[in-house]
C-alpha cells in the first residue's frame, strides 16, 4: 500500500507564507526572479529553509524552477491573492482552526484543558500542545494554572464588537498622526490592485475570505506604518482577533464593497501624505463599519468621503 504523503513541516509552511507576503508587498510580478539569498535576507533566515519553502511553493504551482536561472514567481499575486491559503496545513494548524471554530460557535467553554481537547478531537498530546502554542503566539489564548488554557475575549458579540471599534478609533487614526509615520509604497500598491479587483467582482461571486484578508492587511499596513512601536504592537495584537471565524458574519456585500472603496480613498490621501485628512476619513470609516448601516450610503457616499475628492 502506498504511504500517505508527509505533511510539510510547520516552519516551512510559515516561511512559504512569508515569502508570498514579501513578494506581494514588494510588488513582484509573474516571472520575477526569487534568488535564495535575497529571500533569506528579506525573511531573516538561512538559505536551507528557504530552499524547502520554495520547493513547497513549486509543488503548489505558485513558483517555478528554471535550471538556468533558479526559482521564479509563476502567478500574479494581485489577482490570486488567496494563494497562500491554499498551502497544505499541518496537523496542529488544522486542530487550531477547529478549536477556533468551536470556540466561536460556543461549543467550547472559555477555559479548556489539554486532556479535554485530546478527547474531543481524538488528537495526541503533542499535537494539542502545538496547536495551543500557535494560538498563544497569536494572542488568542493564555496559559492558565495547571493544564488549563483561557481564551481571550474576542469581538464576536455586539458588546465586544463595540469595544473593539472604540479601541481602534482611539489608536488607528493616532497611528497615522504619530510623527514619523511611513507608508510602505510597494505594499500599498499591491494592496490597491487587490482591493480594486475585489471591488469589481459581482455580488454573487464576492469572496468574503479575500475581503477579510485585505481588510486585515489594510489596517495592518497602517499599524506597521506608525513610528511608535507600542501603537504598532497594540494594533497588531488586536487585528489578530479579526482573523477568527464569524467576525464578518452578518455584514452584507454592499457594505463590504463600500468599505473597500473607503479603504481606497484613505489610501489616496496616505500616498499623498495628507495624513490629517486620511486620519479623519479613517474615523468615519470605522464608525460606519461599527454601525454596519449600508443604507446610510443608499443616498450616495457618506458626506465626508463624498466631499473630499481624490488628490491630484
Amino acid at each position: 500500500m502506498q504511504a500517505a504523503a508527509r505533511r510539510p513541516r510547520t516552519n516551512h509552511l510559515d516561511l512559504a507564507q512569508r515569502i508570498l507576503d514579501v513578494a506581494r508587498q514588494r510588488g513582484f510580478e509573474p516571472g520575477a526572479h526569487l534568488p535564495e539569498q535575497q529571500i533569506a535576507s528579506l525573511c531573516s533566515v538561512s538559505r536551507t529553509p528557504v530552499r524547502a519553502a520554495l520547493r513547497l511553493l513549486t509543488e503548489q504551482g505558485v513558483v517555478r524552477w528554471e535550471a538556468a536561472t533558479g526559482y521564479r514567481l509563476a502567478v500574479d499575486l494581485t489577482t490570486q491573492a488567496t494563494v497562500a491559503t491554499e498551502l497544505p496545513n499541518t496537523e496542529e494548524d488544522e486542530l487550531a482552526e477547529a478549536i477556533l471554530r468551536d470556540r466561536s460557535a460556543r461549543r467550547l467553554d472559555q477555559t479548556v484543558t489539554v486532556s479535554g481537547l485530546m478527547r474531543r478531537y481524538d488528537a495526541g498530546r503533542k499535537t494539542v500542545l502545538k496547536a495551543l502554542q500557535r494560538l498563544t503566539e497569536e494572542n488568542l489564548v493564555d496559559r492558565a494554572p495547571g493544564q488549563s488554557w483561557l481564551f481571550r475575549r474576542t469581538p464576536d458579540d455586539p458588546e465586544a464588537q463595540g469595544e473593539s471599534y472604540e479601541f481602534r478609533l482611539l489608536l488607528e487614526p493616532a497611528a497615522i498622526l504619530t510623527p514619523g509615520f511611513q507608508l510602505d509604497g510597494a505594499r500599498a500598491a499591491a494592496l490597491r490592485q487587490s482591493m480594486e479587483a475585489l471591488t469589481g467582482q459581482a455580488d454573487a461571486a464576492f469572496d468574503i475570505k479575500e475581503f477579510q484578508r485585505l481588510d486585515i492587511e489594510f489596517h495592518g499596513m497602517i499599524a506597521d506604518g506608525s513610528a511608535n512601536r507600542f501603537v504598532t504592537d497594540a494594533l497588531s495584537d488586536h487585528l489578530r482577533l479579526r482573523r477568527l471565524p464569524g467576525v464578518y458574519a452578518g455584514v452584507n456585500v454592499f457594505r463590504l464593497k463600500q468599505s473597500l472603496r473607503e479603504h481606497l480613498t484613505i489610501l489616496d490621501h496616505l500616498e499623498n501624505r495628507q495624513y490629517e485628512v486620511a486620519a479623519d476619513l479613517l474615523r468615519v470609516h470605522l464608525r460606519l463599519s461599527r454601525s454596519q448601516r449600508p443604507r446610510a450610503a443608499s443616498r450616495g457616499a457618506p458626506a465626508l468621503f463624498g466631499m473630499i475628492s481624490r488628490p491630484d
